[in-house]
């Protein structure tokens, strides 16, 4: 199955991003902190033309926390300015606006220096479907202002958002994917943790994709959560014992179809643990 994502808003987006451009100041990438790389935006360095940008690791609190300690650790030696952050428990935004002074401070200094106190940051929020946006700029704002949903393509056209503080206004935009995956591995990823709808996917194929993934990097919470004796096996055998621990059988068959959609649903609302389905050592030999 080949994944593709990008429907017309996403097109129409990209464009009043680069509308927009010479009234923003610093760029806030949002990523998932479990596929820091997979959800980086590959498009994001030309629609920004080199604007200062802060990347924001959102979702830690889903992520096995010491994979994304040596994801912040390789990404800041690579110069990358980079924080990680819990936006729907409101942990760690602090970071936000104090990434976000970092950025603009040769630039205040210089206003300073001409006798001119420093507006406020006008930030562009960009990221992928489903990363948090819309919940990160709620944070905030103090205020529910965004729209927000457990599932890509909630918020389809931009709007100017002042932070409580008045320190920053937000420009929050749609989510946006690029129009073709060259890496397969990536669309897959994305579509098991809820970048892509899934009305437009093989649930099986995904969840199968996941369960993979889920035997190779985190077996022991695989077999804790559906008290399974082992995960050794053939992903589709797994699966099947996962249906019949669940009871999910009609006639004597699992029903598949549900299962994977249980699996996916567990995986994206942290049923199974923690996780991270990328490594720095996996993306700098893929590289």
């Amino acid at each position: 199955m080949t994944i593709q994502w990008f429907p017309g808003h996403m097109a129409k987006a990209r464009r009043e991003v680069t509308e927009k451009l010479k009234l923003i100041d610093v760029v806030i990438e949002l990523v998932d902190a479990r596929l820091p790389m997979s959800s980086r935006n590959p498009m994001v360095e030309q629609i920004t033309a080199g604007k200062p940008r802060l990347i924001v690791l959102n979702k830690a609190d889903m992520a096995d926390k010491r994979v994304t300690e040596q994801w912040m650790q390789a990404l800041r030696a690579d110069g990358v300015d980079v924080v990680a952050v819990d936006a729907k428990h409101n942990k760690g935004l602090n970071q936000i606006h104090e990434g976000a002074l970092r950025l603009m401070k040769e630039k205040h200094a210089r206003m300073r220096e001409k006798g001119r106190n420093p507006s406020a940051i006008r930030a562009l929020i960009i990221g992928i479907p489903n990363v948090g946006k819309s919940t990160l700029i709620n944070r905030l704002a103090g205020r529910n202002i965004a729209i927000t949903g457990d599932r890509p393509g909630v918020t389809k056209r931009q709007q100017w958002i002042k932070m409580k503080t008045g320190e920053m206004e937000l420009l929050d935009t749609p989510g946006i994917l690029w129009p073709k995956f060259d890496d397969q591995v990536v669309g897959y990823r994305l579509a098991a943790t809820g970048a892509i709808k899934d009305d437009i996917l093989n649930i099986d194929d995904i969840a199968l994709f996941a369960l993979r993934e889920l035997k190779t990097r985190y077996p022991e919470q695989l077999r804790e959560r559906y008290r399974l004796d082992e995960v050794s096996g053939e992903a589709v055998d797994v699966l099947e014992a996962i249906g019949k621990k669940r009871g999910f059988v009609s006639g004597g068959y699992v029903d598949f179809e549900r299962t994977s959609e249980m699996l996916l649903h567990e995986l994206r609302t942290e049923k199974l643990g923690r996780v991270t389905l990328e490594t720095v050592e996996e993306w700098e030999t893929h590289a």
